[in-house]
């Protein structure tokens, strides 16, 4: 091995140490990490830190990015093992790994979409990662044979809607995407009451609850 090669296998693994100690760290103080702390637990100097990531909000951003990613690989495989006809299994199994994924890993779920960070504006790059559970949901939408029958959308709203089909270059109707985002924001929120314990004390049957509302979502997107 040459030593530039040498020199960046170290860089790389150490930079999987560090966001290592921060998720633990997220784990039990939540999303506003200190380089420092972080540095402590590694038992290393804050300076030698800093050569790997720059500032917190650099740090914060890896571990943003990541964690989009596990997530949408995470609904991205379930979606993938199910077959290509079955739109409603394929839909499904990506919303039930959205809700596991975030059971497994409530800290990175919380730095997702928790309480903003102090501070912290997450920058452009976190945008294409973020976009992947939305666009999978869209795609298998847009896939549906029809879109029940529903109010007619407010012109203001069909402009922001063609505006984003336009912008990621889809084939949507308006009206499919409307369905896909009415979806998407339903499911997060349910995961996000289930995570952040919303539903203690109210809803036992936690797993069929989920699974109910998901049944209910894929028929208000006309998915058979």
């Amino acid at each position: 091995m040459s030593a530039s090669s040498l020199r960046a296998r170290v860089r790389s693994e150490m930079h999987q140490e560090i966001k290592e100690a921060a998720r633990r760290r997220l784990a039990t103080e939540g999303a506003n990490l200190s380089l420092r702390a972080v540095a402590r637990d590694m038992d290393i100097v804050a300076s030698a830190l800093y050569r790997y990531f720059p500032s917190r909000d650099a740090l914060l951003t890896a571990l943003i990015i990541d964690a989009y990613e596990a997530l949408g690989a995470a609904a991205a495989e379930a979606e993938a093992a199910v077959p290509r006809e079955d739109l409603r299994g394929r839909w499904l199994a990506a919303c039930h790994a959205v809700r596991s994924w975030a059971l497994a890993h409530p800290a990175e779920y919380g730095l997702l979409y928790g309480n903003p960070v102090p501070g912290y504006a997450a920058p452009p790059e976190t945008v294409v990662p973020a976009s992947k559970v939305i666009l999978l949901l869209a795609a298998i939408v847009g896939e549906a044979p029809d879109v029940p029958a529903g109010p007619p959308l407010p012109g203001p709203v069909r402009d922001d809607l063609r505006r984003l089909i336009e912008e990621q270059g889809g084939g949507l109707s308006e009206e499919r995407l409307d369905r896909a985002l009415l979806a998407w924001t339903h499911l997060f929120g349910q995961v996000n009451f289930e995570v952040f314990h919303r539903l203690d004390d109210m809803v036992q049957a936690r797993a069929e609850y989920f699974g109910h509302h998901l049944a209910l979502l894929a028929d208000l997107a006309g998915l058979p």
